[in-house]
C-alpha cells in the first residue's frame, strides 16, 4: 500500500448564495498528518457525494455544525487504515467513515466502522449497504409503517435512497409509485428497480399523470423532493398517511429565499389534520442508529440474494468533487454519486 508524499484537500473557501460556485471550495496540498495516540491515518479511496451537504456550506442552525471556512469538506468515505495507533484497528483493515473530500484522513474510530477485507464492491457502503440504504430502510419500515396492498410514493425513485425504498416497498407487498427526472430515468425506475409506474415530475401534466396512477390514492409517501412533487401528492393523501421526511432537495440551493406565490402553510395543515397524516422528519443515525445491525441483517442478506438491484455513478479523481455534487443538487446523478479518489481501490 504505497503512500504519496502529500495530501490533497478540498476546504471550504467561500459560503455559497445558491448553488455551489467555482470559488465555493478551494483544493490545497498539505503534508499527511501523523496519528496520535487513539488516532489512526486513512488513506481515503472512495467519497460519497450527498444532498445533505448543501445545507453544511451555511452558517445557520440545523440538526448539525456547518462546515467552518478553511475546513475541509466533510463527506463519508470508504478508507484502508495505513497507520494506526488506536487499539481497536491496524495496519491494512478497511472502514467506512468520515474521511472529508482529502486523499488522507485521522480519525478516532468516531462514525467509523469496520469492513471486512475481502468484501466485493467496498464502494456499496456508501451506497445500498451504507447511509443512503439506511436511510431508505428506516424511513420505510419505521415511519411509513407498511402494510401489504398499500400504494407507496418515492420522490427520487432513481437515486440511492429512493430506488432502495422503492424496491424494499415491493418486497413487503406494496404498489410502488415513483417519481423522477425524465422518461428515462423513470423507464428504468421500472425496468431495473421494479416499480409499478413511474412519472415524470418535468412533464405539463405531471399532477394528472400522478393521479391516475394512484386510483387507490397514497398511503405512504416518501418525501426527498418537496416543491412541485410534494404539490402533487398533498391531495392524493388517504386517511392516515405516513410520510417519513428524509429530504427536500427542491429548496436547498434557495433555502434562504422566500416562497413564491401565496402561502400555503394552512391548506397543508388543514390536510394533515383532517386525514389523520403522520409527518416525520429524521436523521438517520441520531433517531434510528440503534437499529443499524438489523439493517445490515436484512439489506445485506436481500443484496446476497439478488433481491436489490443497485446503480452506482462513480467517476475518478478528487478534483472532480464540486461538480458532482453540483450535479447532485441538480438531479443530473444517475444512480449513487461516488468519487474513486485512488487509481488502486480495490
Amino acid at each position: 500500500m504505497a503512500q504519496d508524499a502529500t495530501n490533497r484537500r478540498f476546504v471550504l473557501n467561500k459560503r455559497p448564495t445558491g448553488e455551489p460556485s467555482p470559488d465555493t471550495f478551494r483544493l490545497e496540498t498539505t503534508d499527511i498528518p501523523a496519528p496520535a495516540e487513539g488516532q489512526m491515518l486513512l488513506r481515503n479511496h472512495y467519497l460519497s457525494l450527498d444532498p445533505y451537504m448543501r445545507g453544511r456550506l451555511d452558517d445557520r442552525k440545523s440538526y448539525a455544525e456547518p462546515v467552518a471556512l478553511n475546513e475541509v469538506m466533510i463527506g463519508g468515505t470508504v478508507s484502508q487504515v495505513v497507520d494506526s495507533r488506536h487499539p481497536d484497528y491496524a495496519k491494512g483493515d478497511w472502514v467506512v467513515t468520515t474521511g472529508g473530500w482529502q486523499d488522507y484522513a485521522l480519525s478516532d474510530g468516531a462514525l467509523t466502522f469496520p469492513l471486512k477485507t475481502d468484501m466485493g464492491n467496498k464502494s456499496w457502503a456508501l451506497g445500498i449497504l451504507g447511509m443512503p440504504g439506511f436511510t431508505a430502510w428506516a424511513g420505510l419500515t419505521q415511519i411509513g409503517q407498511p402494510k401489504e396492498g398499500e400504494t407507496l410514493v418515492v420522490a427520487a425513485a432513481t437515486g440511492p435512497v429512493g430506488s432502495a425504498v422503492g424496491q424494499i416497498g415491493k418486497l413487503l407487498g406494496l404498489r410502488v409509485v415513483g417519481v423522477a427526472g425524465g422518461p428515462e430515468k423513470c423507464a428504468y425506475a421500472m425496468e431495473n428497480f421494479g416499480f409499478d409506474a413511474c412519472i415524470d415530475h418535468k412533464a405539463a401534466d405531471f399532477e394528472e399523470q400522478l393521479a391516475k396512477a394512484t386510483p387507490d390514492g397514497i398511503d405512504i409517501y416518501f418525501e426527498n423532493v418537496g416543491g412541485r412533487v410534494f404539490d402533487a401528492v398533498l391531495p392524493l393523501l388517504n386517511m392516515g398517511a405516513r410520510i417519513p421526511l428524509c429530504g427536500t432537495i427542491a429548496t436547498y440551493n434557495n433555502a434562504d429565499e422566500p416562497s413564491e406565490g401565496r402561502d400555503r402553510t394552512g391548506l397543508v395543515m388543514a390536510k394533515f389534520l383532517q386525514s389523520r397524516v403522520t409527518v416525520r422528519g429524521y436523521i438517520i443515525f441520531d433517531d434510528f442508529g440503534h437499529l443499524y445491525g438489523d439493517f445490515m441483517s436484512q439489506m445485506s442478506g436481500w443484496v446476497a440474494e439478488g433481491k436489490l438491484h443497485y446503480l452506482e455513478h462513480m467517476t475518478d479523481g478528487l478534483e472532480d468533487a464540486p461538480e458532482a455534487l453540483n450535479q447532485v443538487l441538480r438531479g443530473e446523478n444517475f444512480g449513487k454519486r461516488v468519487i474513486r479518489i485512488t487509481e488502486d481501490a480495490a
